[in-house]
């Protein structure tokens, strides 16, 4: 019996799709779909936006001749078809493994990566850039910009709306719809296309008005380019608001974004237009794979797991950081009416779902809109309100601004709490949160904690909750140290470290993550004959620089530990208030370096890092044989 053979293995470049008839593509969607959630089920990765996508890309790579012609994926969650099509195969097998492909979009990965992402609503804003760059090459390459319906909420993506509309460069944007990001869609956006999804009235009647106006005698065709205005007459009349064309926009759709015939006949003649155009696109998220049809939230990012159950691999009985914040937050709650929880689109990433659930009055899920989430939270507090916003440290850097004019000049009791600080390992530079203690620690009046384990996180929230100024505390993703959690909350001395061993010839100084690593390294360097003391320094600022001088007089070195970049971080305090003390002695400072840092494991990226255990001992252990060589006068 012959062996038919899979279409996915003739396809190493987008120019050979342009052979494919809509059978062999549908097939091939198939077999893309099997192959991504087969790969995703082992690596772990955004599996539900990816299955959304497949027919779309396909469309989009038989029409347009990527990569002459730019195709910019906001976000980059949805990208991985795109990326098994654009000659990477057979490399997508180490999809977020270290040294394989990343999970985004990536200029240095491949030509076809117009512009690398990772963060939401940028897409048109770059495709918007790279078309006006065309245009002053004098070129005549398309330009289409991918992003989905959560994704236009953040406000980036209206600026560049706006701009686009205004220039009315050639430029193509599509929408794909699904009605979901991570969580839930909220806002007058998502209504919006809610009604439009709702309204299919629109298309048959915007075609039976052509037809009508076509069958007028001799200037039937002639009245039909002159006709807009009748068109959007049809259009204000069935739908609220013809938001994109009042932008500047021609709006074309919504489309059946898994009907591969008719988005190639669509984009066929969408690349034949000029001016902006905005291209409607429903998709379903996870299609394809019943368990993420069902729960797309589950497999919108998601570790290893059953192809056949869709259950994870792996489970951990330990709570998550992000579990004690919400389950505190929760309880906190209950007993202050005041408290008001805010998340930029991430109720479940942030562990503010139960919260919002009980107290749906008091929680307000903004979008992707870190800096209106910022300012809302200044404005609540300015209003006698106690507003917790829980964010991803790698998305509070969209909000710098807000938090330094909006909230710290103002001196406002806001709790910023930073999800996912530090290296949070597969998904890669655009989402480590390692430069928080940096861009935070400058500002005046804000207070900057990190715990040590999840029991400290619980004291440090209600402690910053209490306080008369704005505190935010940054704490790692996944699992704690397994620690007792007390039910009772301690005092929290404010600015004052926590002395784990107060004897010894040389001082750990260790801030958050890194405190467990500075007692593992101290038991270590104690077994080759060296007295180390360890301190959870437990505040970045204010720092207690009391006992960070009285141990430089009584130590012969000190050691700084963080899961931070290095320049300005929490070493870096150390070092000025020694500096300022005029103190002069041996200082190793352990973070990370002057890079970016690329995908892998927490282990494989910490030893890259130079943060694991024995890398940190043996550098000390070099430090104190040279500074006891220095003491009896040798080199």
């Amino acid at each position: 019996m012959k062996t038919v053979k899979r279409i996915l293995e003739l396809i190493d470049s987008p120019a050979e799709l342009k052979r494919l008839g809509v059978a062999e593509l549908t097939r091939l969607a198939a077999e893309l779909r099997e192959y991504i959630i087969a790969v995703v089920s082992q690596n772990g990765g955004h599996l539900a936006p990816s299955l959304g996508t497949v027919e779309l890309t396909l469309a989009l790579h038989s029409v347009y001749n990527s990569p002459r012609d730019k195709i910019v994926w906001d976000v980059g969650h949805q990208a991985y078809a795109h990326k098994i099509l654009t000659g990477r195969r057979e490399a997508f097998r180490n999809l977020r493994q270290k040294d394989g492909i990343t999970g985004f979009p990536k200029r240095k990965e491949s030509p076809h990566d117009a512009f690398g992402v990772g963060h939401a609503s940028t897409s048109i804003s770059a495709a918007l850039g790279l078309a006006i760059a065309r245009d002053l090459r004098g070129e005549k390459s398309h330009v289409v910009a991918v992003i989905g319906d959560g994704a236009l909420t953040g406000g980036e993506a209206f600026e560049a709306l706006n701009h686009a509309g205004d220039l009315g460069k050639n430029l193509v944007v599509v929408l794909n719809d699904n009605a979901m990001s991570i969580d839930k869609n909220v806002g007058a956006l998502s209504e919006y296309l809610s009604q439009v999804r709702l309204t299919p009235k629109y298309i048959k009647a915007k075609r039976d008005v052509e037809s009508l106006i076509l069958s007028i005698p001799h200037i039937g065709d002639r009245v039909l380019r002159t006709a807009s205005q009748i068109k959007d007459g049809v259009r204000s009349a069935l739908i609220p608001g013809s938001l994109f064309e009042e932008m500047g926009f021609h709006y074309v759709g919504p489309l059946d974004g898994h009907n591969i015939e008719l988005m190639l006949e669509v984009f066929a003649k969408v690349r034949s237009m000029t001016g902006p155009i905005l291209v409607h696109v429903h998709t379903k998220k996870g299609k394809g794979y019943l368990p993420a049809e069902i729960s797309p939230d589950a497999f919108h990012g998601i570790g290893a797991f059953e192809v056949a159950t869709g259950k994870a691999v792996k489970s951990c009985t330990v709570p998550t950081y992000t579990q004690i914040f919400g389950d505190t937050l929760v309880e906190l709650g209950e007993k202050n009416e005041k408290l008001v929880a805010i998340t930029a689109a991430m109720p479940t990433g942030t562990g503010l779902k139960k919260f919002g659930e009980l107290f749906p009055q008091r929680f307000f899920d903004v979008g992707i809109a870190e800096e209106h989430a910022v300012t809302l939270a200044a404005g609540l507090a300015a209003g006698g309100a106690r507003p917790v916003a829980a964010i991803y440290s790698t998305f509070l850097q969209r909000a710098y601004d807000q938090i330094l004019h909006d909230v710290c000049l103002q001196n406002l009791p806001v709790t910023l709490c930073l999800d996912r600080a530090g290296i949070v390992g597969e998904d890669g530079a655009t989402h480590h949160g390692v430069f928080d203690l940096s861009y935070l620690r400058h500002i005046p009046h804000l207070s900057l904690l990190a715990p040590k384990d999840e029991n400290e996180l619980r004291q440090m929230l209600k402690a910053a909750i209490e306080r008369e100024a704005p505190v935010a505390i940054r704490y790692p993703r996944g699992a704690g140290l397994g620690v007792k959690v007390q039910m009772e909350f301690q005092p929290l001395p404010w600015g004052k470290a926590e002395i784990l061993e107060g004897e010894g010839d040389i001082a750990f100084l260790a801030i958050g993550s890194m405190v467990h690593t500075a007692e593992v390294c101290a038991a270590r360097l104690r077994e080759q004959g060296l007295t180390v003391r360890v301190a959870n320094m437990r505040f970045v600022k204010p720092l207690d620089e009391e006992l960070i001088k009285k141990w430089a007089t009584e130590t012969k070195g000190i050691v700084t530990l963080e899961e931070n970049i290095l320049a300005g971080g929490f070493g870096s305090a150390v070092l000025e208030t020694l500096q300022g003390a005029g103190i002069n002695l041996p200082v190793l400072r352990f973070g990370i370096g002057d890079d970016f840092v690329e995908q892998g494991t927490r282990q494989e990226l910490f030893a890259q890092c130079g943060l694991l255990p024995e890398q940190i001992v043996e550098k000390v252990l070099a430090m104190m044989g040279a500074r006891t060589g220095d003491e009896n006068g040798a080199g």
